[in-house]
């Protein structure tokens, strides 16, 4: 799968040292900024902002996006450019702020960076010198005094410095830029004019700031009070400043990964006048003159044309230096510009590609491994919770304690416990991360311990009881050398590893486990109870655990494991004074204090509370106190959770609150965490965080966040959101639960606001937006009002003053320019990053979108999404499948399927779950194997297409064979319920709107609704009081009807299942004279209305439903037998005895009329209203229907009257179709289907004489019929069209009694006489009865020229014609005789067959047409010339013949026999063998031409023709010797002799095109590839026993079929597999198992399409796709299913039609002479040529 070698568990001397310490838990050992599998590539831009803007927009847009694709393809690492500037507004780039975080950002960069990290862009401008940010008050002071000495104004500077006495030592800083221009403020102003006259007063000020600065320091410089180091901060441009600290003192290997690019413009200097090249260069003003800044340029040159050659000098750095000319006129202008952007571009995407592939490593390790990934996340953790660990305490020293070796044999662990931010994790962390150097201070140098580290709950592994041993087994296992054979199923043998294991340590190698949070274990396998842990341990080891006193009891457990009281450590609050003291360390190693007024708060904090957190917490919040900073008790919160909330609004205050909501959100939200990259990108793809933060001027592609904001963000939050390493990605996450749990309830707690979110972040990780697809931007301002529904007064405050001084950001173009679409530039998302595309097995798994995706789809309630975009991605199953989670992407087709209820995700669900064994150990036969699943039943069900045509584009990287069409007998087994012990308890069984949910009554009065699926028990209505005769359902669903033997009807809400009213089903009064009591017989419900009769009644009682009262009775002229209302509820129709029926409204009660069929005998079974036709079929108790007229309703008209009696069966059910085209009657013996278009039986199926059928239904498109027999557990499906039964299913419960159809669903729910309840999709079961099968086995196949029919023989009196794309029999021609030989011309038009009847026939294969026949003589082998001229019929008997094809006259006879003769491509000879002789004989005289003879006792085994040399024949002796014989010299060109007993076996031989290899199989396993030329012999191995091979026509590939080895019995029904073997290389290409016996292998001539004939008569047709062979682009030819997503008016299914032969001969053959049995014999040559019809008229043609 990927490169060999990797991700091998075993140890071995080339191990990396990294990985050795990573795997013994040498946490100090790991690089100091990132662990072993690096990082993202993070490059720092160092530029001037002005002069290179235009150089920064195009390598952002253009080359930054390139850049990150390549990395995240070749190396699965992010690529991330650190440009501050962009995105920026230009006021804000000399802020001291800003340049602060660049210094920061770069020295990470540097260190970082997993490949290049740093880009100069140098051009003729160096930049001003800073505003200094904080400048110390001795510095300060003498630069004031100085200043003053010069004699310049230092007012500015005193109001904008202000002293602070908490710096140590105290300084001086800049006042804030917002608070000192709130006096340039006019409130009445609109929002952008503030803004510009605020830039423009702030740009006067640091002007004048600066100048002061420079004037005082140059001063004190000469003087020599400031020394030149110290002057350098306040004379240095940022550029120089970065430069130096990027460059200087570096190593030549660190500068390997630095690249400057220098732009020098020639004669720069006379364009300085021209305004607008202020951008490229220092200029000063000077009395109206405009000139270069001598003194910027001067230092320009230094770093320029000095510093950098001489780094250059002493190390390889890539510098480029380019000059450009200036334009004359223009100067500097954009022309030039642009032409210097394009070259820029292009060089820097070169040197990144080039430093990327010379420093990052392909890391494979974390891919292949998951035991390593999972220590490596639990290492990165590790490392990061200690870096915070800062409050050292008492506790340390006891677990340091602990883990020292102790004289004593038994050992028990150590529990730290305390309540939540007491400091558990990070004390845990610090103790995994020192173990190593304490135990080999203590226990000497050459002492190797092996520490073990899992926090508990922060990975999938480690939440669940199983995983978390299994990989804590594993890395003891690996540590201590020791071979785990296979891993233990049980839980419970895992935790006996576990304890065998830790008994491998030593004193040499002492092993430390530690396990942080016990209460994160899931309770999977009781694993909270404890009974895992191991109480007793070996002397030399050690386990600590980490738990909360009062969280499922863990504690409590752990008591009654450990009893010793040493053996548990609490972490308590700690003394106020010692926190303090504390707290005073960690700002004084900031250069920080507080003053002594502002203490006595923070004192009282800390009274309040003292957990770790707490005081870190009060830390962030005292560190940014300035001396005269007012201090009350409400500046500091009083307990963590305050403080948490009071840090989040500061941020807030600080970043915006829009943008901080959903950044905080998103990686709240995610489900691992966010990488930088990916917040920016989701940002940058959410138009509310763009609406707030970006000016309608800025608006451009592409359109992103800056990544400014956050850097800021991570900078403010530092500590609480930290980096966790994943796989080769770095994600931010929350340093403890409190942190996510506040974040929740901050900014995920608006349901709406969620939902859209989870919504963005699928978007995202489908990849929506990428590759260049815009997403349109709509800025609204009120669309987030609710936002600051938390109080945050500041905020709240500053949102009013907003929406005061900002009624609006854009002005008066915003119904106009808020709709444009930008491109927010976020990647492509496949599922692998694919390193080279002729290997596709050697990938990157983009693990985030594994991750990610699906949670976030399922939030969102994107199921279409879900369903296409995931599970029938097939992609994705591959991916899953390769790299071992089969059982997780059957949890999340599960998953999809709870949440859409799509029937085609749980028969992929089951699909998948019977190929399991198969795929796991060969993923590449995915696409096949789920092709020829899934072909069968797309027509059924439709959704499955999206996944074949994914199969179809995606399948062939991985294996070359794509079914077309698929027989496939699908293997299905339906829902069940066991409802009660028998069948006779069920009253009734009815189906509902939702799929898998039936309402069942019994007998002993409970009406049940269940759940099939999860059986589960829904609702129940108990009417114990009565027994239940019968319930109904309204269609809507809302009333549930229930008839008692109380003669009641009961009325229930079906929802709520209460009771809503009783009434009584009344009967006349002259009834009661037969004595007998009368139940209710039947009762049906309109949408309104229920209608119940009494047995043996003349009346109808119609009850309303709302109301539940009795409305009226309709009086009947006989007894009452059915009742049926008409579907829009107007009118009931009630049959009677005598096949009476009279037609009552419902809403009045009025009889509109009454009719009587004349079979009068009987009484009506069932009444069906065609509503569509406006007719009523009347169904009498023998099957006998009349049909009516109701378009007139007061008077109905007689229409048809249809006679079904005679086969004295009585009507089990009646079902009309869908469409009412169709009326299916069951009776116990047969089965009949009308036609309601013309009222005739279109088909009858009778049942066998011991037969009864139980019932039978239609399937949805009408086709089949699904029926049920009585006393058999089977289902069967018959074909409507061909009367063939397609399947039986065996329902494992037992005998069906029952089979009731929801028309809803397309469902068919079976009751067995067991009481189970079964139920079928008649889809799946009617796609079965689909495929084509002629019933017996297929023992030849013809292709016709054009490749687009198959002729088949099966032994059988026809040959039966199949359209090879559809798979569908079009056509059957029927011969007297079995037929034995068939050919066909090139063009397929014509067919000459014969048949075991001496008789032979030609047809015309497009209109089925018997056009000749002749009689005579048994043919042994018939043959067709090339050029369709002339046919050779081959007799043993009598002389064989050579006839024309177009008349039937005889040309020659031979007399010869000859056997498996051939043709030669020129039409001149037949070639066959006799005996020892092998023949070429003249077609045209029917002479012998040529022979070769061989020597006495010698026989010729088998021969073949060279296709591309004519005269040129193959043959095999019995001497094992192969001949090169030519026809035209009589000689033998060449002889091979084989080895001896070679061809003992031998089966087939086969010869390429050009004749030089030849290939023979022996029914052995291997193939003996034989070349012809140098006679070596080359022996390929097979995968099984080979039964047929064939050559492709190019000689390229080997196709064969083989038969398995028995000991691989375990893949569900393979019967053998079919494979494709590349020549060239002897490589399999592609393998797919058939599930039936294969009888025959064709392949065809031009595109390589492999036909196979099965032993049921079915067929399967393939193609190959070979991706190596980019020449070979084969179009899929379309089958059935995909032909219907290529055309979608695709035609109906084609009729069959059968072709019967001619009964009287057109010729009779003679001895040697023809007899024609007309006067001239008939012209075939123009029909040779007939125009073909489409299928659909050819069908009506011959009705």
């Amino acid at each position: 799968m990927w490169p060999s070698g990797v991700g091998s568990r075993q140890p071995n001397p080339r191990d990396s040292a990294l990985r050795r310490a990573a795997i013994s838990g040498n946490v100090l050992a790991l690089p100091p900024f990132h662990v072993p599998t690096g990082r993202a590539v993070r490059v720092f831009i160092c530029a001037n902002p002005d002069d290179t803007e235009a150089e920064r927009n195009a390598l952002k847009e253009h080359v930054y996006p390139k850049l990150r694709d390549f990395c995240r393809e070749n190396y699965g690492v992010e690529f991330q450019v650190v440009d501050l500037y962009w995105g920026v507004d230009p006021e804000e780039w000399d802020s001291p702020d800003l340049q602060r975080l660049r210094m920061k950002l770069l020295e990470d960069c540097l260190k970082t960076s997993a490949g290049p990290c740093f880009v100069g862009l140098v051009g003729e401008k160096y930049g001003s010198i800073r505003v200094p940010g904080e400048v110390e008050s001795a510095e300060f002071e003498m630069i004031l005094d100085a200043a003053v000495e010069a004699g310049l104004d230092t007012r500015l500077l005193e109001e904008w410095y202000c002293r602070d006495e908490n710096a140590v030592p105290p300084a001086y800083y800049l006042k804030p830029k917002a608070q000192m221009l709130k006096n340039y403020q006019n409130s009445m102003e609109s929002s952008s004019a503030a803004k510009s006259k605020n830039d423009k007063a702030w740009r006067g000020v640091s002007d004048e700031i600066k100048k002061i600065f420079r004037t005082a320091v140059l001063q004190l410089q000469e003087k020599g009070t400031m020394k030149s180091v110290q002057a350098k901060k306040f004379l240095c441009s940022p550029l120089e400043d970065e430069l130096d600290f990027a460059l200087g003192k570096q190593t030549p290997a660190f500068l390997k990964k630095c690249v400057c690019y220098i732009r020098k413009i020639a004669n720069f200097d006379r364009h300085a006048k021209l305004p607008e090249m202020a951008r490229y260069m220092d200029i000063i003003t000077d009395a109206d003159r405009v000139m270069r800044n001598q003194e910027a340029y001067e230092r320009l040159l230094k770093v320029r044309d000095e510093f950098i050659p001489t780094v250059v000098a002493a190390s390889n750095l890539r510098v480029y230096s380019s000059v450009t000319h200036c334009d004359m006129k223009l100067g500097y202008s954009q022309e030039v510009e642009s032409h210097y952007v394009e070259g820029l571009c292009k060089q820097f995407y070169e040197d990144m590609v080039d430093i990327i592939q010379a420093t990052v490593q392909q890391n494979f390790d974390a891919e292949t491994d998951p035991m390593y990934d999972e220590l490596l996340q639990h290492l990165s953790l590790c490392k990061t919770f200690s870096s915070i660990y800062e409050y050292k305490s008492e506790a340390l020293d006891l677990v340091q304690e602990y883990l020292y070796p102790v004289k004593g044999s038994r050992m028990s662990p150590l529990v730290v416990y305390g309540g939540p931010c007491s400091g558990k994790t990070l004390l845990l962390a610090e103790v995994a991360k020192e173990a190593y150097s304490w135990l080999q201070k203590e226990m000497g140098p050459e002492t190797d311990p092996v520490v073990i580290v899992r926090f508990i709950g922060t990975t999938d592994f480690s939440t669940d009881l199983r995983t978390l041993l299994q990989s804590i087994c594993e890395q003891i296992a690996i540590n201590y050398r020791c071979l785990i054979h296979f891993l233990p199923q049980k839980i419970q043998e895992m935790r006996e590893l576990l304890v065998n294991l830790l008994g491998e340590s030593s004193f040499h190698r002492p092993l430390v486990i530690v396990l942080d949070a016990l209460e994160q274990l899931s309770d999977a396998d009781e694993a909270r109870k404890l009974w895992w842990l191991p109480a007793h341990l070996p002397r030399t080891v050690r386990i600590v655990v980490s738990t909360l006193p009062n969280k499922h009891g863990i504690l409590q457990k752990l008591r009654s494991l450990i009893h010793d009281e040493f053996r548990y450590v609490e972490l308590i609050q700690r003394d106020r004074k010692a926190c303090s003291q504390t707290l005073k360390q960690q700002l004084l190693s900031v250069k920080r204090k507080v003053t002594s007024g502002q203490q006595i708060y923070v004192n009282e904090a800390l009274a309040k509370c003292t957990l770790p957190m707490f005081v870190n917490l009060i830390y962030r919040e005292v560190v940014n106190w300035r001396s005269h900073k007012d201090v009350d008790d409400t500046s500091l919160s009083a307990t963590v959770h305050d403080s948490i909330e009071r840090l989040f609004f500061s941020v807030e205050d600080k970043l915006g609150s829009r943008f901080v909501f959903r950044a905080l959100g998103y990686i709240t939200m995610s489900k691992a965490g966010l990488t930088e990259m990916e917040l920016e990108d989701i940002l940058s793809l959410d138009n509310s965080v763009l609406g707030d933060i970006m000016v309608s001027s800025n608006l451009k592609n592409p359109l992103r966040v800056s990544y400014d904001l956050i850097a800021r963000l991570r900078e403010e939050l530092d500590g609480y959101l930290i980096e966790r390493q994943v796989r080769n990605v770095t994600l931010m996450v929350w340093a403890n639960r409190h942190l996510h749990l506040i974040a929740l309830k901050l900014y995920l707690s608006n349901e709406e606001d969620v939902h859209q979110m989870h919504s963005l972040l699928a978007e995202y990780f489908l990849g929506a937006w990428a590759g260049g697809r815009k997403k349109i931007f709509h800025c609204d301002n009120n669309h987030f009002a609710h936002f600051s529904h938390h109080n945050n007064p500041q905020q709240q405050q500053q949102q009013q003053q907003h929406h005061h001084h900002h009624p609006s950001q854009h002005g008066h173009d915003k119904g106009s320019a808020d709709k444009y679409s930008y491109d927010r530039q976020t990647p492509e998302q496949p599922w692998v990053f694919q390193c080279n595309l002729l290997e596709p097995d050697i990938f990157f798994v983009n693990h985030r979108k594994m991750t990610e995706l699906v949670y976030h789809l399922t939030r969102s309630g994107r199921t279409d999404d879900l369903m296409y975009g995931v599970i029938m991605n097939f992609s994705w199953l591959y991916t899953m499948i390769k790299i071992g989670h089969f059982d997780k992407a059957l949890t999340d087709i599960d998953l999809a399927y709870s949440y859409s209820q799509e029937k085609e995700l749980k028969f992929l669900a089951t699909t998948l779950r019977s190929i399991k064994v198969k795929v796991t150990r060969n993923p590449a036969s995915l696409s096949a194997e789920l092709q020829q699943r899934l072909l069968p039943v797309v027509t059924s069900l439709p959704k499955l297409r999206h996944l074949l045509l994914e199969c179809d584009k995606d399948g062939p990287k991985y294996c070359s064979i794509v079914p077309l069409h698929s027989s496939m007998d699908v293997t299905y087994s339906p829902e069940r319920l066991p409802l009660c012990s028998s069948y006779m308890q069920i009253v009734e069984i009815i189906p509902t709107l939702a799929p898998s949910i039936v309402i069942v009554a019994l007998e002993d009065g409970s009406v049940s609704t269940w759940d099939v699926e999860s059986r589960q028990l829904l609702r129940q209505i108990d009417t114990a009081r009565s027994v239940v005769l019968g319930i109904r359902l309204t269609t809507d669903e809302k009333y549930l009807v229930v008839a008692t033997t109380k003669n009641t009807l009961l009325i229930y809400d079906n929802h709520k299942s209460c009771l809503l009213s009783e009434v009584e089903v009344k009967c006349s009064k002259h009834l009661g004279v037969t004595g007998g009591v009368a139940f209710i017989n039947g009762f049906t419900l309109s949408s309104q209305h229920a209608l119940a009769w009494l047995e043996a009644s003349k009346e109808v009682n119609v009850i309303d439903l709302v109301y539940g009262w009795p409305l009226y009775q309709f009086h009947c002229w006989y007894e009452v037998t059915c009742v049926q209302c008409s579907p829009d509820g107007m009118y009931a129709f009630c049959g009677q005895y005598l096949n009476t029926t009279s037609i009552f409204h419902l809403g009045s009660g009025d009889k509109l009329a009454t009719m009587t069929s004349e079979f009068s005998g009987g009484f009506v079974k069932s009444i069906l209203v065609l509503d569509t036709l406006n007719q009523m079929v009347m169904i009498d108790n023998e099957g006998s229907l009349s049909v009516w007229n109701t378009k007139e309703v007061t008077n109905p008209r007689l229409m048809e009257d249809y006679d079904c009696r005679g086969d004295d069966s009585e009507v089990v059910g009646i079902e009309l179709s869908e469409d009412q085209r169709s009326i299916l009657i069951c009776k116990a013996r047969s089965i009949e289907v009308l036609d309601t278009k013309v009222w005739k039986m279109v088909e009858k199926f009778k049942a066998k004489r011991t037969e009864r059928f139980v019932a039978a239904v239609l399937s949805k498109n009408g086709q089949s019929i699904v029926a049920s027999m009585e006393n058999t557990s089977s289902i069967f499906v018959w074909r409507r069209d061909s009367g063939q039964c397609m399947a039986s299913l065996i329902e494992i419960s037992g005998a069906i009694v029952k089979l009731i159809k929801s028309t809803h669903h397309n469902l068919l729910l079976s009751v067995a006489s067991s009481g189970v309840l079964s139920v079928w999709d008649i889809d799946i079961i009617t796609a079965m009865s689909n495929i084509d099968k002629t019933g017996k086995r297929i023992l030849n196949l013809q292709l016709s020229g054009r490749e687009d029919f198959i002729y088949t023989m099966d032994g059988s009196e026809s040959i039966h014609k199949w359209n090879f794309n559809t798979g569908f029999i079009e056509m059957v021609f029927k011969h007297e005789g079995l037929v034995e030989n068939c050919v066909l011309t090139t063009s397929g038009d014509l067919m000459v067959t014969s048949d075991d009847k001496s008789s032979q026939y030609i047809w015309q294969t497009t209109t089925g047409e018997n056009i000749f026949r002749i009689n005579g003589q048994k043919i042994t082998q018939l043959l067709i010339t090339h050029n369709d001229q002339f046919v050779v019929s081959l007799c043993e008997q009598n002389a064989s013949r050579v006839w024309r094809l177009a008349t039937g006259h005889k040309v020659c006879n031979i007399l010869v026999t000859l056997q498996h003769a051939l043709i030669t491509t020129a039409n001149t000879f037949l070639v066959g063998t006799t005996k020892n002789k092998l023949l070429a004989v003249s077609l045209w005289s029917g002479s012998v031409s040529k022979k070769f003879i061989c020597d006495d006792g010698i026989t010729i085994v088998n021969f073949k023709l060279i296709p591309d040399c004519p005269d040129y024949v193959v043959f095999i002796t019995s001497t094992e010797t192969v001949f090169i014989w030519s026809v035209a010299d009589e000689s033998v060109c060449r002889r091979v002799q084989m080895p001896a007993n070679f061809l003992k076996n031998l089966e087939d031989f086969q010869i390429s095109p050009n004749g030089k290899l030849g290939i023979v199989s022996k029914g052995d396993e291997n193939i003996n590839v034989l070349d012809l030329h140098s006679g070596k012999l080359r022996l390929v191995h097979a995968a099984g026993i080979i039964w047929r091979q064939k050559l492709s026509r190019d000689g390229r590939y080997l196709v064969y079929i083989c038969f398995r080895n028995c000991e691989e019995d375990d893949d569900a029904g393979v019967v053998s597999n079919l494979i494709v073997m590349r020549l060239a290389d002897g490589k399999s290409i592609g393998t797919c198992s058939l599930y039936k016996t294969p009888t025959f292998l064709c392949l065809s001539q031009r595109a390589l399409n492999i036909i196979v004939g099965f032993e049921d008569g079915s067929i399967g047709t393939y193609t190959v796709v070979d991706r190596v062979d980019a020449a070979l682009k084969i179009k899929i030819a379309t089958s059935n299913s995909r032909q219907i997503v290529n055309n979608a008016a695709q035609k109906v299914r084609p009729k069959c039609s059968t072709h019967a032969f001619k009964t009287i001969s057109d010729c009779i053959w003679r001895e040697s002479t023809e007899v024609f049995s007309r006067d001239s014999p008939i012209n075939l040559s123009d029909s040779g040529e007939a125009e073909t019809t489409t299928p659909t008229k050819k069908s009506e043609l011959l009705q």
